[in-house]
């Protein structure tokens, strides 16, 4: 029989997830089916429900419904705990487990695919909303050199900092305004000012010789990535990501992990 998987959002036409997973079933040989599932923003709760009863095995789960994923699961892995945020769920019985798979891939794409390993590095995470709680705690992990966590408004830095119970990673919390003088080997954009071709407002000195600048976002150039670019920055963008936090729900869900390469080369190319 296949198992039904699928991936909750509101809006989620534009979702490659569907693509992903079929690739990867077809790749390891698991008999799954899955689909991009529009819930009704007041209705997440009664969806999940439905789902399960009609024998769905589990989902993903992406904006604006991770905290709200997160509040329904009755079993939490420790990633999500230290996120507050939820984008896998798996049923099994009454259980409802929710993981975050989030921080894992971004933490993979970068030291495994761009082969960039962040033990020892200065990283500059911009933003404090959920995009950058949910990876934080895994590049904590890493065992960075030091830590810089950077937002247009300072006191959501100051609290994303203050989850933080770390004593071996150097972690700060500043404005934009107080970047001028500093330098970063890998610089992180968590915000979502490439959605609306916002520019961020840090300054051209930033970045290390040989520094990579990494956005979140995927699909197309941000004004953050041309900006880095500009200024001799190597620049990567969240496809990698993407892919990489897939397997590992899909590993979650199927207990094997699929090779992600092909996924990513064929994702490039459409």
């Amino acid at each position: 029989m296949t198992d039904k998987y699928a991936v909750l959002g509101n809006p989620i036409s534009h979702s490659k997830s569907p693509l992903i997973h079929r690739m990867f079933a077809e790749q390891t040989g698991q008999d799954i089916s899955y689909e991009a599932i529009e819930a009704p923003l007041d209705g997440f709760a009664a969806k999940i429900e439905e789902l399960r009863a009609k024998g769905y095995k589990g989902c993903n789960v992406t904006v604006p419904f991770k905290v709200e994923a997160f509040n329904l699961a009755n079993q939490l892995s420790q990633k999500s705990l230290e996120a507050e945020a939820v984008n896998t769920l798996k049923f099994e019985g009454d259980a409802i487990i929710g993981d975050n798979t989030d921080g894992a891939g971004l933490v993979r794409d970068i030291e495994q695919n761009l082969g960039i390993p962040l033990k020892g590095k200065r990283i500059l995470l911009i933003g404090a909303g959920g995009a950058a709680q949910g990876v934080l705690h895994p590049i904590l992990a890493t065992e960075p050199k030091q830590l810089v966590i950077s937002n247009r408004t300072p006191d959501k830095a100051l609290a994303l900092k203050k989850s933080v119970k770390n004593d071996v990673v150097s972690v700060e919390a500043v404005g934009f305004g107080e970047l001028d003088n500093a330098q970063f080997d890998v610089i992180i954009n968590a915000t979502s000012a490439g959605l609306t071709d916002s520019e961020i407002p840090i300054p051209s000195t930033i970045f290390a010789p040989g520094a990579l600048a990494y956005d979140m976002m995927y699909g197309r150039e941000t004004p953050f990535m041309a900006f880095a670019r500009q200024h001799g920055a190597r620049v990567a963008d969240g496809l990698g990501m993407l892919v990489e936090q897939a397997a590992e729900a899909f590993c979650l869900w199927r207990r094997v992990r699929p090779e992600t390469k092909p996924v990513r080369d064929r994702l490039r190319l459409s």
